[in-house]
């Protein structure tokens, strides 16, 4: 047998042997069964230990005793993982005294052997139920060397090194260290798989840092973007009162598709339906209303002239919708799309509601309520959490996972919290100004892996989830940019709405030909 003392490895980190025994291992795992038996033949250095050789060889052949004997000699073995491994042995045990008829002797090891191994109740109860199941089996039949091997492959999983390599051992070590320059990295932005034979570093042309459109259809300072969930559509607000849905080509260009006119005052936002055939519309001080997609006709005006809505927010299911008020008389409702009241939430309790919204799962409805509180209700188990900043809150967005949400603040940060709970502080992003308007920002990139917000210096802001610094630092607009949004089918495209009047589409950097180009 090889020397196990003896290391590898330009920093002598690495021991040979249980390199050696992770290799043998893998080439087992990916089938080359003829490549991992000449390796350990060539370098005397075997997959499966002494200890396991022999508890294997027991198991195959029956010989229980034994093989609790050798269980027993397993040292740096914890209580815990022996009981749980002697368990599943005198599980598989029973089940074979069951199965050749010898039910004294398997009622005489449920009795006396297994509830010295202190299990929980739950685990004697079902092996206990084992019985029952068996009956609906033909007797006798059942393929003791099949359930042996199954024995076999659970213990592997159970037991641990070094009786046993962890299983998928070489991968999960190569792919811990891919990850881990995965998440050092920056700019990274790409699902494509990554190549083994160089040390992963992307460039900034992985995110969008170049305009490549300008689109100039609105009157006035558009306030909102918006693009849908599956990609394809963008939706803008402005205060010309309208609201326009973009489509987005194969090229990556976008073209107006509707604009929908029948607000009499500027619209403030839009909120897409997770199905992404309807969308709404909110008018500054004025009714909410519900829109088809593809034909661009409005289906339904909720509320009347004197309702005022903040902010809404769809549920999963595309048939329901929360909305909130300003007005602390009116809280937030719950509708279907006819307009017909499904739940509703006033008093004391909901104040000023500024902006909220349903993440993607539907377990939680986020408010901002009186600037400054933050309410995280679970629509399921109906706890609520409140978290309390110290400056306004302007804009509030979530994750498209659902575990975390950001917060615009006037004080020229924006916190990020997770909606578990589990943070006692948010992750803090800076490098932005706001401190007189509403700016909103969003995640975006392959995982969401970055932030982007608008300024009220005309500039767009990057921000790698990780670095509380901006990456990237986007010109262009010439006035305020009030609203950004990651395209979240292409990673690479990032809209931001302006004050100048103009929507930006930005992609990767390109050629300066090319961009003229495509400008024109």
């Amino acid at each position: 047998m090889e020397n196990s003392s003896t290391v590898i490895g330009p920093r002598g980190l690495i021991k040979r042997y249980e390199f050696v025994r992770a290799i043998v291992q893998c080439l087992y795992s990916l089938g080359y069964q003829k490549s991992a038996s000449c390796l350990e033949s060539e370098s005397g250095v075997s997959y499966k230990s002494p200890e396991f050789k022999k508890l294997e060889l027991q198991i195959l052949n029956g010989d229980w005793d034994g093989c609790i004997d050798t269980i027993n000699a397993f040292v740096d073995l914890n209580h815990e993982t022996r009981a749980s491994v002697l368990f599943l042995v005198f599980k598989q045990c029973f089940l074979e005294y069951l199965n050749r008829g010898d039910d004294s002797l398997a009622l005489n090891l449920l009795r006396k052997r297994v509830p010295s191994l202190r299990m929980s109740k739950e685990k004697v109860h079902n092996l206990a139920s084992s019985i029952l199941c068996l009956k609906e089996m033909e007797l006798g039949k059942i393929d003791e060397d099949d359930l042996r091997k199954r024995l076999l492959a659970e213990l592997e999983r159970l037991l641990p090194p070094p009786v046993v390599v962890p299983e998928r051992r070489l991968e999960h070590l190569i792919e811990t260290a891919v990850t881990s320059q995965v998440d050092s990295c920056l700019y990274h932005n790409s699902p494509v798989a990554l190549s083994l034979y160089e040390d992963h570093c992307c460039g900034r042309d992985q995110i969008p840092t170049e305009t490549v459109q300008i689109l100039t259809e609105h009157n006035n300072e558009v306030w909102f973007v918006q693009f849908s969930n599956n990609g394809e559509y963008l939706a803008s607000s402005s205060s010309d009162c309208t609201a326009i849905i973009w489509k987005v080509l194969e090229d990556d260009k976008l073209t107006l598709k509707h604009t929908l006119r029948s607000h009499q005052n500027p619209v403030s936002f839009v909120a897409w339906s997770p199905d992404d055939t309807k969308l709404l519309t909110c008018g500054n001080a004025e009714v909410l209303k519900l829109w088809d997609v593809e034909t661009g006709i409005c289906k339904h005006t909720f509320g009347d002239q004197g309702f005022t809505v903040s902010s809404c927010s769809w549920f999963p299911d595309s048939n329901r919708l929360v909305c909130g008020s300003p007005d602390p008389e009116k809280g937030i409702f719950m509708w279907d799309c006819d307009g017909n009241e499904i739940k509703s939430w006033r008093g004391m309790r909901i104040p000023r509601v500024s902006d909220l919204a349903v993440t993607p799962d539907g377990e939680n409805l986020i408010n901002v309520l009186s600037d400054k509180e933050i309410r995280i209700l679970n629509l399921l188990t109906r706890l609520e959490r409140v978290i309390s900043e110290e400056h306004p809150i302007t804009s509030l967005s979530v994750s498209v996972d659902s575990k975390f949400f950001i917060v615009n603040l006037n004080s020229q940060e924006i916190h990020m919290w997770d909606v578990a709970g589990k943070w006692e502080k948010p992750f803090k992003y800076m490098g932005h100004k706001q401190n007189k308007y509403v700016i909103r920002s969003c995640f975006g990139g392959l995982d969401s892996t970055f932030i982007a917000s608008g300024s009220e210096n005309s500039q767009v802001y990057i921000w790698n989830r990780q670095n509380s610094k901006p990456i990237e630092i986007l010109s262009g607009h010439s006035m305020t940019v009030n609203c950004v949004s990651w395209n979240p089918k292409r990673p690479q495209m990032l809209a931001s709405a302006s004050d100048d009047h103009t929507i930006r589409i930005w992609g990767p950097s390109q050629s300066k030909d090319m961009q003229r180009e495509k400008l024109i």
